[in-house]
């Protein structure tokens, strides 16, 4: 099978099972490991989709099933009421069971899939080892205040409240409102966007009649017949859990607990949870259902303990794969840590391109960094033209963190660590404030910029949005400020934007200087120290009287299009200025081969201590990364830096902070289209003679200061 770059997980096996001629397209992961875990479907408002955020984790250690309910995603849509009774889902459950050649697996639904395990686990017992059900919504002798009074097949006048769930509204052009409503219903937690967002699009992948189809054949109506669930119930043998949220506004609590009652199964609370949990508490849900799989297993896992005052001292260091600048910061801040903690054993959990850093330093990366979901590729897929929506990006990531968060979880469950580091490892950061009781180690949080902004383009929605997860943020630190034991901000409080976090928030600046300690810009390197940068010259090919110009995007493919462009204007540039020489730096995820290289031009792949280069140039064209800029800046070189569109880091963050050293000269992307004033933006750069504020040096000996009691 393929690699999805922004997916947690990729299927071993991806097939359809036919049942009555209704496809069900299934998905297998893990398919040769262990006990067998069935994602049930939901409902048919929302595909197999929906299990995003334990699809990642669940694949590592047991053998995943999830297919497309009828009604959903890439499966059939069957015509009328009595197509979709829950005796018809059931039955697709075990047609899928055939297909995949599962003899029994633990069956983990959510809303209305635990009618459907329900029915199977009665009816055919010796396929299940276990039912999970999570929110449960099926027909059981439970009011639900608000909608009980509600006709489902019956026009009505009023479309307030509970009036929206209404076959007639639906098929009327309300379905986009009754989404918005349901979804806003589902996920009651504050600063729920994301969820809502995600089960909003996936709703509009059926059509209003489909859904209603659905509806009705659960709730008996238009002909179809249900099987009574409480009676179906009390027939169940196998071990069940039952997990339910006390604010579901959709079903209950108490119907979780009279699925527990009949079902002779055990109850867990989730106290303020919505009808969402698996979507919105991933990593409390994924710790629940991995206990519950575990029962089933052949035999428990081996474990090794060793008294703390036995253990050597230990970190655990996670560095950003979103850019190369991260690393080089990093493992300068390491080396100061173990120079003031002698026999600090430093462990880095690390992705691509940050190991290329690390091996080049002699590192030693943990293992189970192979897990890792990697965060650049999804970045790179997500990136157009010089393009890149940093933000909603970062939002569409989620499935990513949740799996990154949870191999973190299982390192340092058993990995005995003193201090773990974080530069800008936002999974970690967020799921710990979400999740504070997984905390066992001191936590020092890291960042170089503090606050979402929204982009002019992204109007009333953009605004709304960051300044949502801003507001989330400050929450999370006001309530469980104990779970960063330092914040350090990589800067000085005058490299912080003067924004506010959004309408009724605070400022950026003064807030982060009341939650941060200032460590200083950390480049990793003296420029005063930095030595043969003439033999570097004539090796790339520099001759008496020329000059040279570096180009360089950074550690993603991102830059392509940059490089392509500089490289376009290298004919027209050399006719303005011929000392110019020209070296292209594509970095360790863009082929050197897969670009041309003109006359006077050199192509490098990846450079390890790209400062190097930078320090050997005399003009330099670059993104508008932090770390590539604020070297040069330290470096005192000339240099156009282009951000890429949409990112909001890059447009607002770090040009705030250039324009605070003076340094370097912003070219807009839509500028540098224009042939005559990419050249001309170089060769005045290269002419001009530059004197920055000057970049301190000492930034990682300051850093590894603050860090270093935590140990």
């Amino acid at each position: 099978m393929g690699t999805d770059p922004s997916r947690a997980a990729d299927p071993d096996v991806a097939g359809v099972a036919e049942r009555d001629g209704v496809p069900l397209a299934y998905e297998v992961y893990h398919q040769d490991h262990g006990t067998t875990v069935v994602l049930v479907p939901t409902w048919s408002i929302v595909p197999s989709r929906f299990w995003k955020a334990q699809l990642g984790f669940l694949a590592r250690h047991y053998r995943v099933i999830t297919f497309d309910g009828r009604g959903s995603g890439r499966s059939g849509r069957p015509d009328g009421a009595d197509a979709y009774t829950d005796r018809q889902y059931a039955d697709d459950i075990l047609a899928v069971l055939d297909a995949t050649g599962t003899e029994k697996a633990v069956l983990v639904t959510e809303s209305c899939g635990a009618s459907w395990a329900v029915h199977v686990a009665a009816g055919d017992p010796d396929r299940v080892l276990g039912i999970m059900a999570i929110a449960p919504s099926c027909g059981l002798d439970v009011a639900t205040p608000g909608r009980d009074h509600v006709p489902w097949d019956e026009p009505l006048d009023s479309t307030d409240g509970w009036a929206k769930y209404n076959k007639h509204y639906w098929l009327g052009g309300g379905y986009d409102d009754f989404t918005e409503f349901f979804f806003q219903k589902m996920f009651s937690e504050p600063h729920s966007t994301k969820q809502i967002e995600d089960c909003v699009g996936w709703a509009h992948e059926i059509s209003p009649q489909v859904l209603a189809d659905t509806t009705a054949g659960r709730l008996g109506c238009d002909g179809a017949v249900c099987e009574p669930v409480a009676l179906l119930a009390r027939q169940v043998t196998c071990p069940v859990v039952v997990v339910h949220g006390t604010e579901d506004r959709i079903r209950p609590a108490e119907f979780g607990e009279r699925l527990a009652e009949l079902t002779g199964g055990e109850l867990v609370l989730l106290e303020h949870a919505g009808h969402g949990p698996s979507a919105r508490d991933p990593v409390k849900v994924n710790h629940l259902i991995a206990q519950f799989v575990d029962r089933f297993a052949p035999r428990p896992p081996r474990t090794t303990w060793t008294r703390a005052a036995r253990r050597p001292p230990k970190a655990l260091y996670l560095s950003s794969p979103i850019g190369l600048g991260h690393a080089q910061r990093d493992v300068a801040i390491a080396a100061e840590l173990r120079a003031r903690r002698p026999g600090l054993q430093i462990d880095w959990l690390a992705q691509d391109p940050v190991t290329a850093v690390l091996a080049q330093h002699g590192e030693r990366v943990h293992p189970a960094s192979a897990w890792l979901r990697n965060e650049s590729g999804h970045i790179e897929h997500e990136a157009g033209e010089h393009d890149l929506h940093a933000f909603q990006a970062i939002r569409r990531m989620d499935e990513i963190l949740v799996n990154n968060f949870m191999v973190f979880d299982e390192v340092v469950a058993d990995g005995g660590y003193d201090l773990v580091i974080g530069d800008e490892a936002w999974d970690v950061d967020y799921f710990l404030h979400e999740n504070p009781e997984l905390k066992r180690f001191s936590f020092a949080w890291m960042t170089d910029f503090v606050g979402w902004l929204p982009m002019p383009d992204g109007g009333p929605r953009e605004a709304a949005l960051t300044a949502d997860y801003n507001a989330e943020m400050i929450e999370q630190r006001a309530r469980f400020a104990r779970v960063r034991d330092r914040s350090v901000f990589v800067g000085d409080p005058d490299d912080v934007v003067d924004d506010d976090f959004g309408p009724g928030l605070p400022s950026i600046r003064t807030w982060t200087q009341e939650n941060f300690d200032f460590a200083g810009y950390v480049t990793g390197f003296d420029p005063a120290q930095l030595e043969g940068t003439e033999r570097l010259r004539a090796e790339l090919g520099v001759g008496p009287g020329e000059r040279l110009c570096l180009v360089t995007v950074g550690g993603s493919g991102v830059g392509t299009s940059l490089l392509r462009r500089v490289m376009d204007v290298v004919p027209l540039v050399r006719q303005l200025a011929p000392e110019l020489r020209f070296a292209f730096v594509t970095g360790p995820r863009i082929d050197p081969s897969s670009l041309p290289a003109h006359d006077g031009s050199t192509v490098l792949g990846y450079v390890p201590d790209l400062f190097r280069h930078l320090a050997a140039c005399d003009v330099a064209v670059v993104q508008g990364g932090l770390t590539t800029t604020m070297e040069l800046t330290a470096l005192n070189k000339p240099f156009v830096y282009v951000p890429l569109r949409h990112h909001f880091e890059q447009n607002l963050h770090v040009r705030k902070r250039l324009d605070r050293y003076e340094a370097g000269r912003h070219l807009a992307y839509e500028d540098a289209l224009d042939p005559d004033a990419l050249a001309e933006a170089i060769v005045k750069e290269a002419s001009r003679d530059v004197r920055y504020r000057p970049v301190a040096t000492d930034g990682a000996a300051r850093a590894a200061a603050l860090l270093a009691d935590l140990v």
